[in-house]
């Protein structure tokens, strides 16, 4: 935490939802003027004249300050190339990179991507997703693609277009209904709409754990905790079986807490075990830790299928909540499975399983 990472968002939604759209609203934002924007091809963003000058083949510097370029190949050599550049003096410093998917993609491999690459790790965080949903086709889309559903699945923050083209009593059930499908599916996400600007850049970034602008971690309001619980209760005592796809009946969201510490060895092995055998349905994972060789210095974990982001040493509990707390949002897996495994290596006897330490953890202290 000595440099304090670039945090990296991820702009998603599927085909026609308004990514464009917002994404030229965002950058007119004085908080995104010292960040850099990776979109997929410049002939299917038109940035609204931002465009200035070129800095050089790859990169443009549009007129709010951001930095701009494609991605040509490869991801990472692309996030590579800025972080090389910026480095070395040859484009302006930024603070925060947003990267714009395709609307037909999964998210996953982008999330991987800033998660496990190691020259990326040395500077960059991921911050979270935002997803964006058109309301007006928004229910269909969900329906026909199990895509649109894993968007909104991992999202931490959901966007909702077009809201103006849903008028009169119908409308509003349509409107009602896609804002109560949404909350299913991701309970924890905050949800905006574009309707009366309310989507705007304060509101939709700093959502990470790092606060750039506060130089603090907040780890509460990263795992929102609370909002997987109070679904679970809600959806228990109320069950709503109409017009649900059969892509949302697989989602599921759930969070707990364990009040004993974990050894480093029972964590190994259970991050292993949950990625050998849930990994390809384990959609989102965030969790803060108790270990038993440091109690007041929890580690953080984050995934995404079955890539981990390197577990982070804090150096105390930030929230003053001495409780592992770990929320999880998957496919075709129940809660009891994953809260049954992580419970059962909280037994002391697992300090003995074998030597593990913080350098085998990769911790960041």
């Amino acid at each position: 935490m000595k440099d304090f990472p670039i945090p990296v968002a991820v702009l998603t939604g599927f085909l026609g939802a308004g990514k464009t759209s917002l994404l030229n609203s965002l950058l007119k934002d004085e908080m995104l003027s010292n960040a850099a924007v990776i979109i997929n091809e410049f002939g299917d963003v038109p940035l609204d004249h931002l465009l200035v000058e070129k800095s050089d083949e790859n990169i443009i510097e549009l007129a709010s300050g951001c930095l701009c370029c494609t991605i040509r190949g490869d991801l990472i050599d692309t996030m590579n190339d800025l972080l090389d550049k910026r480095d070395r003096g040859e484009i302006k410093a930024f603070d925060r990179i947003v990267i714009e998917t395709t609307g037909l993609a999964d998210p996953a491999p982008v999330l991987h991507s800033v998660m496990s690459e190691p020259a990326l790790l040395e500077h960059c965080r991921l911050e979270g997703v935002v997803t964006v949903v058109d309301a007006f086709n928004g229910w269909a889309t969900l329906n026909a693609h199990a895509e649109a559903v894993k968007q909104v699945s991992v999202a931490d923050r959901i966007v909702l277009t077009k809201v103006d083209l849903l008028s009169g009593r119908e409308g509003e059930d349509m409107l009602f209904e896609i804002i109560a499908r949404l909350r299913k599916l991701n309970p924890a996400a905050r949800l905006l709409t574009t309707h009366r600007n309310e989507a705007t850049a304060p509101r939709l970034f700093n959502m990470g754990l790092f606060d750039p602008e506060k130089k603090t971690v907040d780890v509460r309001k990263w795992l929102a905790a609370e909002a997987y619980e109070t679904a679970g209760k809600r959806h228990r005592h109320h069950h709503h079986h109409h017009n649900v796809s059969r892509h949302d009946a697989h989602i599921r969201s759930f969070s707990f807490t364990e009040t004993q510490p974990i050894s480093p060895a029972g964590l190994e092995l259970f991050m292993e075990l949950l990625k050998s055998y849930h990994g390809a349905n384990m959609l989102r994972m965030k969790a803060i830790v108790k270990m038993t060789d440091e109690p007041a210095r929890p580690i953080v974990l984050h995934g995404v299928q079955h890539v981990f982001h390197p577990p982070v040493r804090l150096p105390n509990w930030p929230d003053g909540d001495e409780t592992t707390r770990m929320v999880f949002i998957v496919k075709d897996i129940e809660k009891a499975m994953i809260e049954g495994l992580f419970k059962a290596f909280t037994d002391q006897l697992t300090g003995g399983a074998g030597a593990f330490t913080d350098k085998t953890l990769s911790l960041n202290r």
